[in-house]
Protein backbone atom coordinates (compact mmCIF):
# COMPACT_ATOMS: atom_id res chain seq x y z
CA UNK A 1 0.00 0.00 0.00
CA UNK A 2 1.55 3.75 -0.85
CA UNK A 3 1.99 5.80 1.47
CA UNK A 4 -0.43 8.43 0.43
CA UNK A 5 -2.95 5.65 0.71
CA UNK A 6 -1.91 4.87 4.00
CA UNK A 7 -2.23 8.26 5.36
CA UNK A 8 -5.57 8.36 3.92
CA UNK A 9 -6.78 5.41 5.58
CA UNK A 10 -5.06 6.33 9.14
CA UNK A 11 -6.54 10.01 8.76
CA UNK A 12 -10.11 8.21 8.03
CA UNK A 13 -10.01 5.47 10.91
CA UNK A 14 -8.35 8.42 13.30
CA UNK A 15 -11.89 9.94 12.49
CA UNK A 16 -13.87 6.99 12.88
CA UNK A 17 -12.16 6.06 16.17
CA UNK A 18 -12.95 10.21 17.68
CA UNK A 19 -16.42 10.17 16.44
CA UNK A 20 -17.17 6.34 17.93
CA UNK A 21 -15.26 6.96 21.05
CA UNK A 22 -16.03 10.35 22.21
CA UNK A 23 -19.84 10.83 20.87
CA UNK A 24 -21.25 7.10 20.18
CA UNK A 25 -20.20 5.12 23.53
CA UNK A 26 -21.40 4.67 27.16
CA UNK A 27 -19.07 6.31 29.68
CA UNK A 28 -19.26 6.76 33.14
CA UNK A 29 -16.72 8.36 35.65
CA UNK A 30 -14.98 5.29 36.12
CA UNK A 31 -15.57 3.07 32.87
CA UNK A 32 -16.51 3.86 28.95
CA UNK A 33 -17.94 0.76 26.52
CA UNK A 34 -17.44 1.84 22.98
CA UNK A 35 -16.68 0.38 19.78
CA UNK A 36 -13.31 2.66 19.74
CA UNK A 37 -11.12 -0.91 19.16
CA UNK A 38 -12.84 -1.41 15.71
CA UNK A 39 -10.94 1.40 14.03
CA UNK A 40 -7.63 0.69 16.19
CA UNK A 41 -7.69 -2.82 15.35
CA UNK A 42 -8.48 -2.06 11.54
CA UNK A 43 -5.68 -0.03 11.59
CA UNK A 44 -3.29 -2.64 13.05
CA UNK A 45 -4.84 -5.27 10.79
CA UNK A 46 -4.16 -3.23 7.66
CA UNK A 47 -0.97 -0.99 8.69
CA UNK A 48 1.35 -2.38 11.55
CA UNK A 49 2.50 -1.53 15.09
CA UNK A 50 3.28 2.21 14.39
CA UNK A 51 0.38 3.53 12.36
CA UNK A 52 -2.28 1.89 15.12
CA UNK A 53 0.27 3.11 17.76
CA UNK A 54 -0.34 6.56 16.41
CA UNK A 55 -4.06 6.68 15.33
CA UNK A 56 -5.01 5.44 18.93
CA UNK A 57 -2.61 8.26 20.69
CA UNK A 58 -3.78 10.95 18.25
CA UNK A 59 -7.57 9.56 18.87
CA UNK A 60 -7.07 10.22 22.44
CA UNK A 61 -5.17 13.38 22.43
CA UNK A 62 -7.71 14.99 19.30
CA UNK A 63 -10.53 13.47 21.42
CA UNK A 64 -9.42 14.84 24.79
CA UNK A 65 -9.36 18.57 23.48
CA UNK A 66 -12.48 18.56 21.04
CA UNK A 67 -14.58 16.27 23.44
CA UNK A 68 -13.31 16.84 26.88
CA UNK A 69 -15.56 13.94 29.16
CA UNK A 70 -13.31 14.77 32.32
CA UNK A 71 -9.57 16.06 33.29
CA UNK A 72 -6.94 15.73 30.81
CA UNK A 73 -4.45 12.73 31.79
CA UNK A 74 -1.46 10.99 30.04
CA UNK A 75 -1.70 8.37 31.20
CA UNK A 76 -4.90 7.72 29.06
CA UNK A 77 -2.54 8.62 26.34
CA UNK A 78 0.25 6.47 27.20
CA UNK A 79 -2.72 3.77 27.38
CA UNK A 80 -3.51 4.31 23.99
CA UNK A 81 -0.51 4.02 22.52
CA UNK A 82 -0.03 0.66 23.96
CA UNK A 83 -3.38 -0.62 22.78
CA UNK A 84 -2.21 -0.03 19.23
CA UNK A 85 1.09 -1.16 19.64
CA UNK A 86 -0.10 -4.44 20.53
CA UNK A 87 -2.61 -4.99 18.24
CA UNK A 88 -0.47 -4.13 15.77
CA UNK A 89 2.68 -6.13 16.63
CA UNK A 90 -0.37 -9.00 16.65
CA UNK A 91 -2.83 -8.28 14.24
CA UNK A 92 -0.75 -7.54 11.12
CA UNK A 93 0.78 -9.23 8.55
CA UNK A 94 -1.19 -12.66 10.18
CA UNK A 95 -0.89 -15.37 6.62
CA UNK A 96 -4.44 -16.98 7.39
CA UNK A 97 -7.87 -17.00 9.64
CA UNK A 98 -6.96 -19.45 11.88
CA UNK A 99 -3.42 -17.96 12.41
CA UNK A 100 -5.36 -14.37 12.55
CA UNK A 101 -7.83 -15.30 15.42
CA UNK A 102 -5.23 -16.89 17.65
CA UNK A 103 -3.39 -14.12 17.64
CA UNK A 104 -6.62 -11.64 17.99
CA UNK A 105 -7.57 -13.73 21.07
CA UNK A 106 -3.97 -13.31 22.32
CA UNK A 107 -4.05 -9.26 21.96
CA UNK A 108 -7.75 -8.17 22.69
CA UNK A 109 -6.83 -10.61 26.12
CA UNK A 110 -3.65 -8.60 26.65
CA UNK A 111 -5.12 -5.30 25.73
CA UNK A 112 -7.75 -6.15 27.94
CA UNK A 113 -6.21 -7.63 31.40
CA UNK A 114 -2.63 -5.34 30.80
CA UNK A 115 -4.13 -1.92 29.47
CA UNK A 116 -7.96 -1.84 30.51
CA UNK A 117 -7.39 -3.26 34.09
CA UNK A 118 -4.19 -2.97 35.44
CA UNK A 119 -3.11 0.71 33.27
CA UNK A 120 -6.50 2.37 33.53
CA UNK A 121 -6.90 0.86 36.77
CA UNK A 122 -3.39 2.35 38.02
CA UNK A 123 -4.17 6.10 36.26
CA UNK A 124 -7.68 6.17 37.89
CA UNK A 125 -6.33 5.63 41.33
CA UNK A 126 -3.52 8.23 40.94
CA UNK A 127 -6.26 10.59 39.40
CA UNK A 128 -9.24 10.10 42.01
CA UNK A 129 -6.84 8.41 45.33
CA UNK A 130 -8.97 5.24 45.80
CA UNK A 131 -8.23 1.30 46.07
CA UNK A 132 -7.02 -0.08 43.29
CA UNK A 133 -9.61 -3.02 43.55
CA UNK A 134 -12.20 -0.72 43.77
CA UNK A 135 -11.52 -0.03 39.78
CA UNK A 136 -10.19 -3.11 38.96
CA UNK A 137 -13.42 -5.04 40.00
CA UNK A 138 -15.80 -3.30 37.68
CA UNK A 139 -13.48 -3.51 34.93
CA UNK A 140 -12.83 -7.34 35.54
CA UNK A 141 -16.43 -8.31 34.49
CA UNK A 142 -16.51 -5.98 31.81
CA UNK A 143 -13.45 -7.50 30.04
CA UNK A 144 -14.82 -10.67 30.54
CA UNK A 145 -18.10 -9.34 29.22
CA UNK A 146 -16.14 -7.42 25.71
CA UNK A 147 -13.30 -10.36 25.19
CA UNK A 148 -15.71 -12.24 23.22
CA UNK A 149 -17.29 -9.64 21.69
CA UNK A 150 -14.49 -7.63 20.53
CA UNK A 151 -12.78 -10.60 18.85
CA UNK A 152 -16.02 -11.47 16.98
CA UNK A 153 -16.58 -8.94 16.28
CA UNK A 154 -13.03 -8.07 14.82
CA UNK A 155 -12.91 -11.31 12.95
CA UNK A 156 -16.11 -11.06 11.34
CA UNK A 157 -15.04 -7.87 9.85
CA UNK A 158 -12.24 -9.02 8.78
CA UNK A 159 -13.16 -12.15 7.08
CA UNK A 160 -16.03 -10.00 5.08
CA UNK A 161 -13.49 -6.78 4.54
CA UNK A 162 -10.62 -9.13 3.22
CA UNK A 163 -11.80 -9.31 -0.64
CA UNK A 164 -12.48 -5.61 -0.62
CA UNK A 165 -9.20 -4.55 1.62
CA UNK A 166 -7.07 -6.85 -1.30
CA UNK A 167 -8.84 -5.21 -4.12
CA UNK A 168 -9.17 -1.99 -3.46
CA UNK A 169 -5.94 -0.95 -0.62
CA UNK A 170 -2.94 -3.11 -3.40
CA UNK A 171 -0.39 -0.59 -4.40
CA UNK A 172 -0.16 0.69 -7.70
CA UNK A 173 2.64 -2.04 -8.31
CA UNK A 174 0.28 -4.74 -7.46
CA UNK A 175 -2.86 -3.58 -9.88
CA UNK A 176 -3.18 -3.91 -13.72
CA UNK A 177 -5.01 -1.55 -14.09
CA UNK A 178 -3.86 1.45 -16.22
CA UNK A 179 -3.18 5.33 -14.95
CA UNK A 180 -5.84 7.63 -15.13
CA UNK A 181 -6.34 9.49 -18.44
CA UNK A 182 -9.11 11.99 -18.83
CA UNK A 183 -11.74 11.16 -21.11
CA UNK A 184 -11.22 14.20 -23.51
CA UNK A 185 -7.22 12.54 -23.95
CA UNK A 186 -8.89 8.99 -24.54
CA UNK A 187 -11.17 10.55 -27.96
CA UNK A 188 -7.81 12.14 -29.38
CA UNK A 189 -6.00 9.00 -28.95
CA UNK A 190 -8.26 6.77 -31.06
Amino acid sequence: MSKVKKLVLASLLLAILIIVERLISVQTQFLRISFAYVPIMLCAILMGPAWSAGVAALGDLIGALLFPKGPFFPGFTLSALLTGLIHGLLLYNTKNNRQFLVRLIISTFTVLVFIHIGLTSLWLVIMYKKAFIAFASARVIAAAILLPIEAGTIFLLKVFLDPVMKTFLASEKDTDSESYVPDDEKRETV
